[in-house]
């Protein structure tokens, strides 16, 4: 496993002009590891769909519907087997090599994403067939169950292949891939949709996964098989155990869950902020995406040439930033300031994200590091939970109230743990 951290193999003879200048970069530092790169892509291939999907599906749906609770009940499908599963994904990261989840991960994915491409083809998915939106909802039930068995595995292994030094540096890097596409994939979605219809994304997507798997396949072994206990569920308690012990981890996590339930259901009711109060449709929703990932990647690329200090006032002053731009979002009906807000909504969310998982993987014992990662990846099942109760209330009281009463609870979190949580705001 050495042999790979700060692994400068592959990057040419001195006086490679650009790739000399990255060495020099402290931002950048991470990408001298060949295996680090490779990852990086994998992982870029993969995160590329996942973001189009859910621009696409949503935008679909409610196409379909026209109902806020069926995009909430939506989420939920995705939610309940991701967070069913998550546990047990953490225990294979802890048991087997992980990049053998990862890559069955992706082939299954592009499977699934085929079956939605045909069904929108040959026009069974479509307006006309009014019951036909129950295909989205079994396509979300297995990519939740596909994220909770692998995604503990896909973020566990960057430990396993860059420096402790470097960790921070390699998860920004990590997001800020992740949030650069943020940046192009719903831009590239809408204007896909727009062509093409709704059938080509789903292609697209299915390409992508294959190329995912790819790269995934080549990447070398990066840890020993460790057999453990037979019992699984076992392994899980063993888990929680560990957790409940190290309050540091325990703190951390639960705030980025809370700071995840409260701040995230804007992303899959955009729809409706995009079509019934900004009045901008498909077009103007992948233009406030974008610019939303454009505020995640400023905000990774800072965090990438920073020293490991003060991470934990870093992490609260994210969630804070987080909050109080997604309240203004929320109650914004100005396109022109929407667009303002939206930035340092994705800035706020690439800081709490980034802070959150390296403090994480920086403290945990390596042998519980899957199952640890498995409870931080319940984070996406809890998202689908909370845009599930933001579409309800969104029925009761409005899209407007709906989430921007979850920002308003997030502002009062942060406020609260920054002033009394010395533990989490003194981390470094």
């Amino acid at each position: 496993m050495d042999e790979y951290r700060g692994s400068g193999a592959g990057f040419g003879s001195a006086g490679g002009g650009w790739r000399n200048t990255l060495r020099n970069l402290k931002t950048f530092s991470s990408l001298k590891n060949r295996v680090f790169r490779i990852y990086f892509v994998a992982m870029l291939c993969q995160t590329a769909p996942m973001h189009m999907q859910m621009f696409a599906r949503s935008f679909l749906v409610y196409q379909l519907t026209g109902s806020a609770a069926i995009l909430g009940a939506l989420a939920l499908a995705n939610a309940v087997p991701m967070l069913l599963l998550s546990l047990f994904g953490g225990v294979i990261a802890d048991r087997v090599q992980k990049k053998h989840a990862v890559l069955a991960g992706h082939i299954v994915s592009a499977a699934v994403s085929l079956g939605v491409a045909l069904t929108l083809t040959t026009g069974y998915l479509s307006v006309e067939n009014t019951g036909s939106w129950w295909v989205l909802m079994v396509a979300s039930a297995f990519q939740g169950a596909i994220m909770g068995l692998t995604m503990p595995s896909r973020e566990a292994i960057i430990r396993e292949i860059v420096t402790t030094e470097q960790l921070l540096n390699a998860i920004s890097l990590n997001t800020m891939g992740m949030n650069s596409l943020r940046l192009f994939a719903p831009g590239l979605t809408g204007i896909l949709i727009d062509v093409f219809d709704f059938d080509s994304v789903y292609y697209v997507m299915t390409g992508l996964y294959l190329l995912a798997a790819l790269f995934m396949a080549i990447l070398p072994h990066t840890s020993r098989i460790t057999t453990g206990s037979v019992n699984v569920l076992a392994e899980v308690k063993e888990g929680f155990r560990y957790i409940r012990g190290q309050t540091t981890i325990l703190f951390v996590l639960l705030f980025l869950l809370l700071g995840i339930v409260l701040s995230m259901p804007y992303s899959l009711l955009m729809p409706i902020f995009c079509v019934d109060i900004l009045k901008v449709g498909v077009t103007g929703m992948g233009i406030l995406l974008s610019v939303s990932g454009a505020g995640a990647v400023v905000g990774s690329l800072v965090l990438a040439s920073l020293p490991n200090k003060k991470r934990g006032l870093m992490l609260i002053g994210s969630s804070l930033l987080l909050s109080l731009a997604l309240t203004a979002f929320s109650f914004s009906a100005s396109w022109n300031a929407s667009l303002v807000f939206i930035v340092f909504v994705g800035l706020g969310q690439s800081g709490q994200m980034t802070l959150a998982g390296t403090l994480i993987q920086y403290y945990v014992d390596p042998a519980y590091l899957g199952r640890v990662m498995s409870i931080l990846m319940m984070q996406f099942g809890l998202i689908s939970f909370s845009t599930f109760a933001a579409g309800l209330l969104t029925e009761v009281v409005g899209v407007q109230w709906a989430v921007g009463g979850f920002a308003m609870g997030l502002i009062l979190l942060s406020v609260l743990v920054l002033a009394f949580v010395p533990r989490l705001r003194n981390l470094d």
